[in-house]
């Protein structure tokens, strides 16, 4: 059996663009997804902390180092520049693998900076 489990976030990202022409997605700095371990194209969970919309995109890279944080399409109707957003995948696990497990948590500043790369079992422990 496997079981469904959050994989890796970027926490706290402010969206800097949405574009309703472009055909549709999430652009996220490349630099980004490669240190939260998300693939291009790889099917994403957008929450938006401004007006509680969640829904589900696939991202795409955005030039690294550029801090682009862009709903594109139809998700573009769901946030406005500014808004900060949580950005998640999932993954399958079996049980063997849960054993040595943890999600990947990317953390940035209001420009999409890299703050760190955590584990969130390390930021667990310290609440």
């Amino acid at each position: 059996m496997q079981r469904t489990l959050l994989l890796a976030k970027i926490h706290n990202c402010t969206l800097t663009g949405a574009n309703i022409n472009y055909v549709g997605s999430i652009s996220i700095d490349e630099m980004l997804l490669e240190k939260a371990g998300i693939l291009p194209y790889e099917q994403v969970q957008v929450v938006n902390n401004a007006n509680g919309q969640r829904f589900i995109t696939y991202a795409i890279p955005a030039p690294a180092h550029s801090g682009i944080i862009e709903l594109n399409g139809g998700a573009a109707r769901l946030g406005i520049i500014g808004d900060r957003l949580i950005i998640m995948t999932y993954g399958q696990f079996t049980p063997e693998e849960l054993k040595s497990y943890s999600p990947t948590v990317v953390i940035v500043d209001e420009k999409n900076r890299l703050l760190e790369v955590r584990r969130y079992d390390d930021l667990l422990s310290k609440v």
